[in-house]
């Protein structure tokens, strides 16, 4: 979700009430054709790789509500506003995830991942609605050595990894029928993210550094969107924990080095340790995800994550020329 204003003002949101006015909700969750999806986030990656796969999706009838109709940090208005849409499944793809600024901002962050998260899930458990959360990775410490399972013990190294893990358990307690996804380093043609500023960066210099030991898989939010979309068309529900993210095991080194090589761009890259480039947060040093759970339970497909830079990449570069 990134930076998020701390000014606190307990009045529902304008333009949610906007949206609620513009489209008037007279059918009961019962006579519904079609079931009603909200997606928080909305113009977060995988918010906006959600909304450009079901804006125009027959199958569902959709909201997408940004931080400005859902304020996350409200939370006391929470319920108010959710319940001006009555949706049957919430996406909660929202969250503070401004990892270095969160050990600086821990109460923001707490409101935003644990107690917002909190408050959904419990709106989720008095009106019957069913929960999709997303998690991170950064729930794990990173001491293990082979990928992780979704009952891998977690201990999160840092204020942002410890509130989302706060948000888990609040789920798990209010809404124990609900999905949660955890995914890492996620990236898109969306946002800001590691791609995104590699691209720039290995353009404007001759040299960069990037730490080589810290390992693990990327997830293109357009994968992780096809791949929810898939579970909600499916028809059948699964509660759990689950975990996605793309297949293969790189370094961050590693997908520097590629992004460099996809853009023919000539930049000297040197692998360094993390010691060498110390930052507010710890991240772990392993957390690749093993994601055959959720390929078993909802048969979804996880490409290869070269074969999903590429195409980002391929994306990314049209856009610029369009411009």
């Amino acid at each position: 979700m990134g930076e998020v204003s701390q000014e606190v003002n307990h009045s529902i949101p304008q333009k949610a009430m906007q949206d609620n006015q513009e489209t008037t909700h007279t059918e009961s969750r019962t006579t519904r054709h079609r079931p009603r999806i909200l997606i928080t986030g909305s113009n977060g990656q995988l918010g906006s790789e959600l909304k450009k796969l079901l804006r125009n999706e027959e199958a569902f009838e959709t909201f997408f509500l940004d931080r400005k109709q859902l304020p996350l940090e409200q939370t006391l208005i929470i319920h108010d506003i959710l319940g001006m849409y009555e949706p049957d499944i919430i996406i909660h793809a929202a969250a503070y995830t401004a990892v270095d600024k969160a050990e600086s901002e821990p109460e923001l962050a707490h409101a935003i991942n644990h107690l917002a998260t909190e408050e959904i899930a419990q709106y989720c458990r008095l009106h019957g609605a069913k929960l999709l959360a997303i998690s991170t990775d950064y729930v794990f410490d990173g001491h293990s050595s082979e990928p992780l399972t979704e009952d891998a013990a977690t201990a999160p190294l840092n204020v942002y990894g410890l509130t989302k893990w706060k948000g888990e358990q609040a789920i798990q307690k209010w809404a124990p029928e609900s999905i949660i996804i955890r995914t890492a380093w996620v990236y898109s043609t969306y946002g800001n993210n590691f791609v995104k500023t590699m691209i720039r960066l290995l353009q404007e210099r001759e040299e960069l550094s990037v730490v080589h030991d810290q390992i693990g898989s990327p997830t293109y939010a357009r994968d992780l969107a096809k791949a929810i979309v898939d579970i909600l068309k499916a028809g059948e529900w699964h509660p759990g924990i689950y975990h996605y993210s793309n297949e293969g095991q790189l370094s961050w080194y590693d997908f520097a080095i590629t992004i460099r090589d996809l853009i023919g761009a000539t930049c000297q890259i040197t692998p360094i340790l993390t010691s060498q480039y110390p930052t507010p947060a710890k991240r772990p040093a392993y957390s690749l995800l093993d994601k055959s759970k959720i390929k078993r339970t909802f048969n979804v497909q996880v490409p290869f994550w070269l074969d999903s830079l590429t195409e980002m990449i391929a994306l990314e570069n049209q856009e610029v020329s369009d411009n």
